[in-house]
């Protein structure tokens, strides 16, 4: 395959075949098999059964005789079947017996197959020499420390190349309708092939012609018991795809298992192309509170939105900023209720956490696990959009953190930290959890420090012990105070462009902190160590994506926080506690204002305020040493908004080399219901311009032009927040995208007519547009639109946030809104030189 390749380099495509034989039967069967196997053709759903190849082929076989000393002392042929799912029922094991007597793959119906319970679940790792690097999870019933009679097996194609609309790559074959074929040849020491097709050419339901006609790479994965006890089973598929000039169409199907869903062992996922950054995915708070009328909500109605859209365009990443699941039901219909139910806040805070009640949490747990991504339509996604995921207090449970320290240190709290945490790894990363977590009847469970081991948790169960951390992970130095466990922040390169940054706020947060200082050190020495070796490469990083979970510019609520926790509020705490007075206004945990947790886990919360301010000037910091944009996601806050830090307009430093400029995406939620109208509108009234530091302002910005489809969710004066089901999706503009804009003279809605060269007016401040990319944002922007989305070349990242029309809508129909993000072009000396000419006498301390 290889010599076709260089012939084609060196000769062109339509060089003479040297390598084909000159005999134009050479591609019909022998006659002396055709005799044999009969004139009438197989099904083409007989493709498991290879009988009459095998009877042929052993009907003259010579057996060696006894004493050639051949180790097995059998000599029947290996037997593999097609798609064994596909095949007949009768169809045999894939594989034999290894010298430990482990199958390797059942045969599929049997008694043998693994029951799955949930998955597969796809995730993302990191790329790494130019090879893509990920994992698939499934679940599997039962379980136990022994050995499993045998493992199972993902088998992971190349079946097809997707070349980029409007991006003619010089080695590609045109095939019809104008598609390609796509590059083939040797590419990072794979051989793709030289781009002859055994089959045709079949359509992909995003309207792009795919080669599906033979596999480009294969490989088998054998799983990895991470995880068995005697209710499930956690099997890895560790993968690596070696990425090629063209985007990828990759299939993996799982052999051994049997499944009871609709999901099936069948997959696909797509790897961007070599040069080419990733479609990116983002949400939040993907579930339900307590008490929210599911039904009333349509349930998780936007994943049908997420769904079509990546049908059309596929995605390559979802990134999860938290609350990928909701688990406060715990305290409701599970365990915890009689721990909740306890009035008295003494005898709550010593209430114990026995290994018989942690059995109870790990139970529930792990079935709201089960539960939660198996429901459809977000079950369709996590199988065939790679996950990258950090997770928020829903993900243990309400508040998780935020708590005064006192409470947060109880057994309890410290219990379900570590049950939340082994499922959380499980589940969101794929990993091995600890041996042990937290009981207060085993003091060697109780250290700061971490767990010891509990031989009563490893009773029939089976831990892996991980040999080594991937390099995606940034683990922070110390364990966290209420989980004892270390923080795991993550990178990861989203593509040729484009950087990823997520830090765990959440093991280490407490009422006033939600990192250690440390971290952050371990987290910017990483940051600055990854920029020098992109820069030094032939592919720099011009865009960082930092996942933060908790939106970071967004308006303060200080006033709210004074008054929720100021002695006035005292009287009512007190009726509450004797009467009931108050109801769902106190929580039932700390007994303090049940919203005081939510205002304390913003990083705009006055006990945050120090750490906020570090955390944007080390970003500052970053982009302006590496010449890189900052963009932060945020989510938590169930409703949508657009928050960005810039220059003081004072000192006239356009955006595009302004590395102050960083946009905060706030998309929340996905699926939990939003906030009423009124807080919405309440938000927008106090968006006023904050100054972060004397150079550094802050503000929400205009982004929606209107009320999504009919509906009327704000009032007439709040374009700045959205309180609506949302997501959103990041595309690079790289020109391969989509179809570049029509008219590329102009920008925003084509009816106002505004030219890419018409100069802009100078922004007056933070309420005015502050470039070219924010001008007409909302509904018209050509970001929002499906055909010019991430269609330009300039490096840009298109924003685009997709809004729930209607909750009682079931197929999750979405307005959308869009922006877009200019790369940076930072000189430090010109910068010098604007501050010298603009400089602004005193200081402007930052308003609250």
């Amino acid at each position: 395959m290889a010599a076709h390749y260089t012939d084609n380099l060196l000769h062109g495509q339509d060089h003479p075949d040297t390598h084909a034989s000159p005999n134009r039967w050479r591609h019909q069967e022998s006659s002396s098999f055709h005799r044999h196997a009969g004139a009438a053709p197989r099904e083409p759903d007989a493709r498991a059964d290879s009988k009459d190849l095998a009877n042929f082929l052993n009907k003259d076989r010579v057996e060696p005789p006894p004493s050639a000393g051949s180790g097995s002392g059998s000599h029947k042929p290996l037997m593999v079947a097609g798609n064994i799912y596909n095949g007949a029922s009768g169809s045999q094991p894939l594989g034999t017996a290894q010298e430990d007597g482990v199958n390797r793959v059942p045969a599929p119906g049997s008694n043998n197959a693994l029951e799955v319970k949930c998955g597969p679940l796809l995730n993302y790792r990191r790329m790494e020499n130019e090879t893509w690097v990920g994992s698939v999870l499934v679940v599997t019933k039962g379980g136990g420390s022994g050995k499993s009679p045998f493992l199972p097996v993902l088998t992971i194609k190349v079946v097809g190349t997707r070349a980029p609309s409007g991006n003619s790559s010089p080695n590609a074959t045109p095939l019809e309708n104008g598609a390609q074929n796509g590059v083939h040849g040797t590419v990072n020491s794979v051989d793709y092939g030289n781009g002859e097709s055994s089959g045709p050419v079949q359509p992909h339901t995003n309207g792009e012609l795919i080669d599906r006609g033979r596999v480009l790479w294969e490989n088998r994965v054998e799983g990895t018991k991470l995880y068995s006890d005697p209710g499930n089973t956690f099997w890895r598929f560790d993968l690596q795809v070696p990425m090629h000039p063209s985007e990828l169409q990759c299939e993996y199907t799982l052999s051994g298992f049997e499944f009871s869903t609709k999901k099936g062992d069948k997959q696909t996922f797509f790897i961007p192309a070599i040069s080419e950054s990733m479609r990116i995915m983002f949400h939040s708070c993907n579930g339900f509170s307590v008490g929210t009328d599911e039904e009333a909500w349509s349930g998780a109605a936007l994943w049908n939105d997420v769904n079509r859209v990546h049908q059309k365009t596929p995605f390559h990443v979802m990134l999860g900023g938290g609350d990928q699941i909701y688990n406060d039901g715990i305290r409701v219909n599970g365990p915890l209720r009689k721990w909740t139910d306890i009035g008295n806040p003494k005898k709550r805070r010593e209430f114990p956490f026995p290994e018989s009640l942690r059995k109870e949490c790990d139970d529930y747990y792990v079935n709201n696990y089960i539960r939660w991504y198996g429901t459809e339509p977000f079950s369709t996604a996590n199988g065939q959009i790679a996950q990258l995921n950090l997770w928020d207090d829903h993900d243990i449970i309400d508040g998780f953190g935020s708590y005064v320290d006192e409470f947060m240190r109880c057994p309890v709290f410290r219990g379900i930290g570590g049950v939340a945490n082994k499922y959380y790894l499980l589940f969101q990363h794929h990993l091995a959890p600890p041996v042990s977590t937290f009981t207060t009847d085993a003091p060697q469970t109780t250290s700061d420090a971490g767990a010891g081991v509990d031989p009563r948790q490893l009773e029939n169960t089976f831990v892996l012990e991980e040999k080594t951390i991937d390099s995606s992970y940034i683990i922070g130095s110390k364990p966290g105070p209420y989980v004892a466990e270390h923080s795991r922040s993550i990178y990861a390169r989203l593509g040729a462009r484009i950087a990823f940054f997520g830090i765990d706020a959440r093991t280490e947060r407490t009422r006033h902190q939600v990192n250690y200082p440390e971290t952050y050190d371990i987290i910017v020495k990483r940051l600055r160590d990854e920029f020098s070796k992109a820069k030094a490469s032939s592919s720099p990083i011009s865009h960082l994506i930092v996942l933060l979970g908790i939106p970071i510019a967004y308006p303060r609520l200080t006033w709210l926080e004074n008054i929720f926790s100021s002695p006035l509020i005292a009287p009512i705490k007190f009726l509450n506690k004797r009467f009931g007075l108050g109801g769902s206004f106190f929580n039932h945990f700390d007994g303090s204002v049940d919203l005081l947790d939510d205002l304390d886990d913003h990083y705009t919360a006055r006990t945050h305020k120090k750490e906020r301010l570090m955390l944007v000037h080390k970003l500052q910091e970053l982009a302006s040493e590496f010449s890189v944009r900052v963009s932060i996601l945020g989510g938590d806050v169930h409703l949508a908004a657009v928050g960005r830090f810039y220059s003081n307009p004072k000192l006239n430093i356009p955006i595009g080399n302004d590395y102050r400029y960083m946009v905060n995406i706030i998309s929340s939620a996905i699926v939990n219901k939003p906030p009423p109208q009124a807080v919405a509108n309440l938000l927008a009234r106090r968006n006023k311009i904050h100054h972060l530091d004397h150079d550094t302002d802050e503000t929400l910005m205009k982004f929606f032009d209107k009320d999504p489809g009919n509906s009327n969710k704000t009032s007439n004066s709040n374009d700045v927040t959205m309180p609506s089901r949302n997501w959103a999706m990041i595309t690079e503009n790289s020109g391969t995208h989509a179809q570049p804009s029509s008219s590329p003279t102009t920008v925003g809605s084509d009816e106002n007519g505004t030219r890419a060269d018409d100069p802009l007016p100078k922004p007056k401040d933070g309420h005015s547009w502050l470039h070219r990319g924010e001008v007409d944002a909302g509904t018209k922007h050509k970001a929002a639109k499906v055909e010019t989305h991430g269609g330009d070349a300039d490096g840009s990242l298109d924003i685009c946030i997709r809004v729930e029309k209607d909750q009682h809508d079931k197929e999750g129909k979405t307005e959308q809104y869009g922006m877009t993000i200019p790369t940076l072009a930072y000189d430090a000396a010109s910068d010098a030189t604007l501050r010298k000419r603009d400089a602004i006498p005193g200081a402007v301390n930052e308003t609250v």
